[in-house]
């Protein structure tokens, strides 16, 4: 079977691509770059439906996108869904700073597929617990990779790939997927 992933973000591309490889029976995923104006919104699986719905009447054939957030405890959520944005404009040593008081480190990232199959749009959510690390540590993966420690870990995801590999929200989710796909 073969799938399309619109996303413009290369790096959700190749860990779902690693993950659609390894699924049984196997999954072909193909990648078409997907740039839309996304909606404002506190809820992943809002704006993920929301750019299902944008990416079919742009492709016309059945689809999924991935709509992700890093949700900080003691940063009331933030920054949420505003994720993608607070990386480009802060990144990770701008969230160490806005935590460097706080005792409170608890955060949790929380991923959304959207699939579109022509008809109806199906969501499917995963969550990862952790918290925020002290420190920038590690060199794998992208994003807040550095400095989220998954819950019962004492490592970042960038300090293992293995680990966020099998931990992840978006391992969680494309699971879910997956599932779905198979049934």
């Amino acid at each position: 079977m073969e799938i399309l992933f619109a996303t413009s973000n290369k790096h959700k591309f190749e860990e779902a691509k690693s993950f659609f490889g390894n699924a049984r029976p196997a999954l072909k995923l193909t990648h078409q770059p997907f740039d839309y104006s996304e909606i404002r919104s506190d809820n992943v699986e809002e704006i993920a439906k929301d750019a299902a719905a944008a990416a079919y009447k742009q492709f016309k054939k059945p689809l999924f996108v991935e709509d992700s957030g890093l949700f900080i405890n003691s940063l009331n959520d933030f920054p949420g869904t505003f994720s993608a944005w607070t990386m480009k404009k802060i990144g990770n040593i701008g969230i160490l700073r806005l935590m460097s008081d706080s005792t409170d480190r608890t955060a949790k990232f929380v991923s959304c597929i959207a699939y579109h199959d022509g008809k109806k749009i199906s969501t499917f959510i995963g969550t990862c617990e952790g918290s925020i690390a002290i420190k920038i540590s590690g060199v794998d993966g992208f994003g807040y990779d550095p400095i989220f420690i998954p819950q019962g870990e004492q490592k970042t995801f960038a300090q293992s790939i293995q680990l966020k590999n099998k931990l992840s929200h978006r391992y969680k989710v494309l699971l879910k997927f997956c599932e779905y796909l198979h049934d």
